[in-house]
């Protein structure tokens, strides 16, 4: 496995995350995009790259979107489920996921804990939020933007004992943080838009965050 690669693939879909495709690029919607896109030898990355090109083609040929634009229309679900008006409808926040029975529903806002720990731990790897869009730091996105930097830093530096990108170190981030929270957040995303397309890029950035944390367990 690549961590270069790696560190490529959660990035695109950390910035997927975090902008519509009419600020960015429009790439994850031709078919053979994700027909190229890395597995990584993994039968659940290969099947999520698999379910985004069969989407993308039934869009490209008309059967969904209703023959509308497809990049405005994939803004439009990621407006609806991350932004709102009035609220989001799947919020991309760890904080509003990670609590549970009735102390989930006193949570309003998405900020808490995660946030703090998320700060912290972009600032111990000298990175800054630019934070244009004014996003809590524990947001699905930038947590995957974070773990593309260990993979790059890691694919770069080697295994550096005690780093935060040393292999111990990125399976302990991925489990106490993305992986924590991913089927909460893609079951909200589901229930908001089913057969859309960020419940098939959240099938995949599930399947990556197990191939990452597979991968580096598997080297302590």
């Amino acid at each position: 496995m690549s961590y270069e690669q790696l560190a490529e693939a959660l990035a695109f879909c950390g910035n997927s995350l975090l902008s519509p495709m009419t600020q960015t690029s429009s790439i994850g919607l031709d078919p053979s995009f994700w027909r190229n896109f890395p597995a990584f030898d993994d039968e659940r990355v290969a099947a999520a790259t698999e379910g985004l090109a069969q989407w993308t083609k039934r869009f490209g040929e008309g059967t969904e979107g209703n023959g509308a634009d497809p990049a405005l229309a994939c803004a439009v679900e990621y407006t609806r489920l991350f932004v709102g008006p009035p609220s989001p409808a799947a919020a991309p926040w760890e904080t509003m996921h990670r609590a549970h029975g009735d102390a989930a529903k006193e949570v309003t806002v998405g900020f808490g804990d995660s946030t703090f720990e998320m700060r912290s731990l972009l600032r111990d790897l000298g990175l800054e939020l630019s934070n244009k869009n004014r996003q809590y730091e524990d947001h699905m996105g930038i947590e995957l933007m974070y773990l593309s930097e260990l993979c790059r830093r890691r694919a770069a530096g080697g295994e550096c004992v005690g780093e935060p990108w040393s292999d111990e170190r990125i399976a302990e981030f991925v489990h106490n943080h993305p992986l924590a929270w991913i089927d909460a957040f893609a079951a909200k995303v589901r229930e908001a838009a089913p057969d859309g397309y960020f419940e098939c890029l959240l099938a995949l950035v599930k399947a990556l965050l197990e191939v990452v944390s597979s991968e580096s367990a598997s080297r302590l």
